[in-house]
C-alpha cells in the first residue's frame, strides 16, 4: 500500500471507529430507557442493567456499521476533494480505482465485522438478552416486588403489598389477575407469603377474598369468594419445562435456513426464517456496496471551488432510498419467498453500479471532444 492509501485508510478507519461508536452510544442510549425503571424502582443492580444493555449492542453494530461505512467514505474523500489532495493524486497519476482502494479495504472489514456479527456474536447475545429477560419478567418477581408500590408482573398481574417483612411475609396484599381474558380478577388478602419455586414465583395468600367479572355474561356477572388460604402463581406459566419461542435474531443462520421439523412453525414463521437468513447473508455486501456508491459519488463528480455538497447530497439521497428499498424488499420476501431474489438484488446491483460508473462508464456514447 502506498503512503498516499494509508494516510487515506488511517482517516477512514479513525472516522469509522469515531462514527460507529458514537452512534452506537446513542442508540444504546435511547434503548436503554426502558431499563431504568428496574433499577430505580424494581430494585435491580446497576451492574445488572449494564450486562443487560450491553448485551444488545450487537443488534446496534449490524444495522449501523454498513451505514456509518457510508458516512465516513462520503466525508473523507469528500474533505480530500474540498482540501484539493484528491486533484493532486489525480494529477500525479493515480485512477479512481486506485484512488478508491483504502476505502474498499475498510468497506472490506466492515463486511467481515457484520458477517461476524450476523452468523455467530448476535444470535449468542439477542439469545442471552431474551433469556434473561424472560426470567426477569417471569423468575424474579420476589426482587421486583416492593412494599407500597403497584408492582407489574409481566402484561397481566399487578401485585400491591402494604408492608414486606425481611422473611418474606406480605401484609395488607392487592393482585388484579387479567390472565384469564374476560374475567378479570381482583384478590384481597390479609397477609401472605412470597416464595420462588422452580415453576416460578408464587405467593400463598390467607385470609382473603377473590372478587371475579364475568364480562362476557349479560350482564356483567360479579362471583365472590372467600378464602382462608389460596395459592397463586406469579409467572403464569405452567412449569419449568415450558419452551419460549425463539425469535429470527436469537437463531443462527443455520437454524433459519433448516429449523427443526419438531418445532411448531407456521408458514409465515417459516417464511420469515427464510427471508432473515438470506438478508443476514446478504447485508455484508451492503456495506461494500454503498461504500462504492459513496466513492462514485465524490470521485467522479467535476471538481466545484465551493465544494461538493451536490454530489454528496445525491450520494445520501441514494442511500437513504436503498435503506428504504431493504426494508420493503425484507417485508415482501416475508409474505412471498418469490421475491428473495430482491434482497440480493438490493446488496448487490448498486454496488455493480457504482462500481462500472467508477471504471468510466464502458459502453456509454462518449461527446465528441471539441476542434
Amino acid at each position: 500500500m502506498s503512503g498516499a492509501s494509508r494516510y487515506i485508510f488511517r482517516m477512514l478507519a479513525i472516522g469509522l471507529v469515531a462514527v460507529t461508536a458514537g452512534l452506537a452510544l446513542l442508540v444504546w442510549l435511547t434503548q436503554s430507557l426502558r431499563f431504568i425503571q428496574l433499577v430505580l424502582e424494581r430494585g435491580l443492580s446497576l451492574i445488572v442493567f449494564l450486562e443487560l444493555t450491553a448485551l444488545m449492542l450487537p443488534s446496534f453494530l449490524v444495522v449501523i456499521l454498513p451505514i456509518t461505512t457510508f458516512i465516513v467514505v462520503l466525508f473523507v474523500y469528500g474533505r480530500l476533494m474540498t482540501d484539493r489532495e484528491l486533484v493532486v493524486l489525480h494529477g500525479a497519476g493515480l485512477s479512481h480505482w486506485q484512488l478508491a482502494r483504502p476505502a474498499l479495504l475498510l468497506s472490506a472489514v466492515s463486511a467481515v465485522l457484520v458477517l461476524l456479527l450476523q452468523a455467530w456474536i448476535m444470535p449468542a447475545s439477542h439469545s442471552a438478552f431474551r433469556a434473561w429477560q424472560f426470567e426477569i419478567r417471569n423468575e424474579i418477581a420476589a426482587v421486583l416486588l416492593q412494599e407500597g408500590v403497584f408492582a407489574p408482573i409481566g402484561n397481566d398481574i399487578t401485585v400491591y403489598a402494604r408492608i414486606r417483612e425481611r422473611d418474606g411475609t406480605l401484609r395488607g396484599i392487592l393482585v388484579h389477575d387479567s390472565r384469564e381474558r374476560g374475567a378479570p380478577a381482583t384478590i384481597l388478602a390479609a397477609e401472605g407469603r412470597l416464595d420462588v419455586t422452580p415453576a416460578g414465583p408464587r405467593v400463598t395468600l390467607r385470609d382473603g377474598v377473590r372478587q371475579q367479572m364475568d364480562l362476557s355474561a349479560d350482564p356483567p356477572r360479579l362471583s365472590v369468594l372467600r378464602f382462608a388460604e389460596n395459592t397463586l402463581d406469579l409467572a403464569g406459566r405452567s412449569g419449568p419445562q415450558e419452551q419460549r419461542f425463539r425469535d429470527p435474531r436469537e437463531r443462527t443462520i443455520g437454524e433459519l435456513l433448516n429449523p427443526d421439523p419438531a418445532e411448531p412453525l407456521s408458514p409465515r414463521d417459516r417464511r420469515r426464517f427464510l427471508a432473515d437468513a438470506h438478508q443476514r447473508l446478504a447485508s455484508p455486501f451492503t456495506a461494500v456496496s454503498l461504500a462504492l456508491v459513496a466513492l462514485a459519488a465524490v470521485l467522479c463528480a467535476p471538481f466545484r471551488r465551493l465544494g461538493g455538497l451536490h454530489s454528496a447530497a445525491i450520494a445520501v439521497g441514494v442511500a437513504v432510498a436503498l435503506l428504504a428499498a431493504g426494508l420493503a424488499a425484507g417485508n415482501l420476501a416475508v409474505r412471498d419467498s418469490a421475491f428473495l431474489p430482491l434482497i440480493w438484488a438490493h446488496a448487490l446491483l448498486p454496488g455493480i453500479v457504482a462500481a462500472w460508473v467508477l471504471s468510466g462508464a464502458p459502453g456509454l456514447p462518449r461527446a465528441a471532444a471539441p476542434r
